[in-house]
């Protein structure tokens, strides 16, 4: 049983997808349709912008999500495609690019909505006042207590991302998260380090943000995905497209449960995690976290014929 994967903020790098446009017509075809869904070229800055500018929330956002749906296209068009998957998932934003590979969003929509969704969350905390670290070498319960204990001091600080055995984000206000830090390398971590990232995404602090996105929702129109999705909010298998609209709200001040979702592949019966998109990421923290998964990174049209090939063997 295989599971489609797709990766969040982070991932970003100037370059990414160039390569499938220029060799695939139905790669090409998913940045035009972005480039005129959010009526700006958004792929020149892709491909030819600064890094500075993409890794802008606003921008990494739908670039990520263009990405993805453009490998996937190439994947299409070497013979495979969704018909080869069981679940979709994504780690944050990569929640709506595997709604949108399921068919349960819009291309067009899905690249509006992540632009909202990135603009959101950057205005829901001036910039500067919140932070995200990594806590690296520590478990859940290891980061929660830390978090918890930095929050008790004053401010705001909790465990966002849930990414592998080792490996918890925690995100809230500055302060708090440098304390968090401290804390985490006096507590066994063999790394604590603050993240270069503009908000302190998966946290209270981002319910102006939530509030967004509810009403944006509440009038894009979504399907039942081609296959379930394991949700970011809850680790579980969803289809019905009530309970996803709400946990895509959910989901901007939730945290992201990834290692759980993963646990959850594994005994749903999945033993190969295809990582459609840029980047590597995900891989890693599938094999960390259930080694019996076999990866696959799925960017480049060598790839995406490698990955068809597969599937004829």
């Amino acid at each position: 049983m295989r599971a489609f994967v797709f990766p969040g903020q982070g991932a970003q790098a100037i370059g990414m997808g160039r390569a499938l446009a220029e060799s695939c017509p139905a790669a090409r075809a998913v940045f035009e349709e972005v480039d005129e869904a959010l009526s700006e070229p958004l792929s020149r800055l892709i491909w030819e912008g600064d890094a500075e500018s993409l890794q802008l929330t606003r921008n990494a956002q739908p670039a990520l999500m263009a990405t993805s749906i453009a490998a996937l296209r190439a994947l299409e068009a070497e013979g495979a495609g969704l018909g080869a998957a069981s679940f979709v998932a994504g780690h944050s934003l990569g929640e709506y690019s595997a709604l949108c590979a399921a068919g349960a969003l819009t291309l067009a929509d899905a690249a509006r909505l992540l632009r909202l969704r990135g603009e959101a969350m950057q205005a829901a905390v001036p910039v500067g006042q919140g932070a995200m670290a990594a806590l690296l070498g520590l478990d859940l319960e290891g980061a929660t207590a830390v978090a918890a204990e930095a929050a008790a001091e004053g401010g705001v600080c909790q465990a966002a991302n849930d990414n592998d055995p080792a490996q918890v984000v925690v995100s809230g206000t500055r302060e708090a998260v440098e304390r968090a830090v401290a804390l985490a390398r006096g507590r066994g971590a063999k790394r604590a380090v603050m993240l270069p990232v503009s908000a302190p995404f998966h946290c209270v602090l981002m319910q102006p943000a939530a509030e967004a996105m509810r009403e944006a929702l509440a009038t894009t129109a979504l399907r039942a995905p081609a296959v379930p999705l394991i949700a970011n909010v809850t680790a579980e298998p969803v289809s019905d497209p009530e309970t996803i609209r709400d946990l895509l709200v959910r989901q901007v001040t939730g945290s992201v449960r990834w290692r759980e979702s993963v646990l959850r592949m594994a005994a749903l019966g999945v033993t190969e995690a295809w990582e459609i998109g840029q980047g590597k990421a995900l891989s890693g923290m599938i094999r960390r976290t259930a080694p019996t998964i076999a990866t696959r990174a799925i960017g480049t049209p060598e790839e995406a014929r490698e990955a068809a090939a597969s599937l004829a063997v």
